[in-house]
This record gives structure tokens, sequence and C-alpha cells, in this order.
């Protein structure tokens, strides 16, 4: 299996940008409330993961073709960690996050936290990414390439700790064997000067936000 997207339950702020994310043979799995991007979508789960709470009021899961995987309220993990512990026994290549970003600060933050969890990891290989076609938010413990266009603005935020070693490439602010700091802000808002950008480290964790600019040169937010 190659992708295995996940629908949360987060914001989605554009669909068609969120569809362009999609690929035709994607395993689709939606956490619980995030059934209804998928529908926006067009777009039937292979599998709704979750306690159920907060389907579409519209959605009828009499007639769901789909696999149904059913939680009580009262549990200790959140439907998207559930889905995505469910996505990994799939061994895909990838699993794409749509809709964990925005809305609840909480929720947000839980969901970054998420995709570096240590049980997730070496599975991963940090290939769990949040995405909602605005926005894509991922770990680099080595190295990454990201891939967008000239103008759209990269954050390197270190993660639990100091990051050394930071080089980046196609970056308008150049980092050269450079440490970036938790209490620093020396890593927000590098621009991209070209359709890839790579970021290599020595030691440390660092997240990585990319965010696509529209062609006007304006932000989505």
């Amino acid at each position: 299996m190659n992708r295995v997207i996940i629908f949360a339950n987060g914001d989605l702020p554009d669909l068609e940008k969120a569809r362009a994310l999609l690929h035709d043979d994607d395993f689709i799995i939606a956490a619980d409330g995030g059934t209804r991007h998928a529908l926006a979508l067009g777009l039937t789960p292979n599998i709704i993961i979750g306690d159920m709470d907060s389907l579409p009021s519209t959605f009828n899961l009499q007639t769901f073709n789909g696999e149904l995987l059913r939680f009580p309220a009262d549990k200790n993990e959140t439907d998207l960690e559930l889905a995505i512990q469910h996505a990994l026994t799939l061994n895909p290549e990838q699993v794409i996050i749509l809709a964990a970003l925005g809305g609840r600060l909480d929720q947000t933050l839980g969901n970054i936290a998420l995709i570096i969890s240590p049980i997730f990891i070496p599975h991963s290989s940090f290939l769990i990414r949040l995405d909602d076609g605005i926005e894509e938010v991922f770990f680099c413990d080595d190295h990454v390439q990201i891939n967008g266009a000239a103008g759209d603005l990269v954050s390197l935020i270190p993660w639990q700790g100091e990051v050394t070693g930071v080089v980046t490439t196609n970056l308008k602010w150049h980092l050269q064997d450079e440490t970036l700091y938790p209490h620093k802000t020396r890593g927000i808002s590098n621009e991209m000067t070209g359709g890839t950008a790579t970021v290599q480290i020595k030691s440390g964790l660092l997240l990585i936000v990319h965010q696509r600019i529209d062609k006007q040169g304006d932000s989505h937010f």
C-alpha cells in the first residue's frame, strides 16, 4: 500500500487545495468526525474509526459499506491516535493526515506531538505528515526535502531541545552548520527560492512547517 489518507475532525480551510493532495489509489480512513471532510470531497472512507460521537448528522451508518471500528467514548486515545495506529498496521509508505491543524490549539498541539510518538517510530520513518493543502507539518531527524514553490514560507522549529548542524539549501536565509535553540526564533519564516528545498541536521529533532503561498504572494491566514 502506497499511501493512507486520514481525515481528522479539525479545520479544512480549502477543499480544492485538499483535493489536490489526493491520489486515486489512496486508502481512506476517517477518524470519527473527519468523515464530514471525506464526504465533502465526494469520498467514501474505507474505514471509520472512533467512538462515533461526532459523525455528520446526515450520515447513515446503516448504508455504509466500509469497515467500522467503534471504540468506547471513555478511552485514553483520541480518535486520530486510534486511526494512526490502525493505519500503520497496513504498512503504508506514507500517511498523510488532513484536517488536523487549526481550530482548538490543544488538539493541534496534540496532533503534532502524535506523529513523533515512540509507538510510531521506526514504523513511520517520519513519513507521517499533517497537511491541509495550505500548510504541511512534519519532522526531520536527519534530512528532508520540501516540495513547494518559490516564495513559500518554511519555519524550522527545534522540538524538545536544541538542534545542531542545521544546513539548508534553496532557502532565502541559508543556514550552514548552525544550531537552532528552542527559546529562539532564528528559524521562523524562511522563504523558498525554488520548487524544492532541503534541510539536514546532525542532532536533535526539527519541526518543519511549510506554508504554501498563493500566486498573489499572500498567506492564506
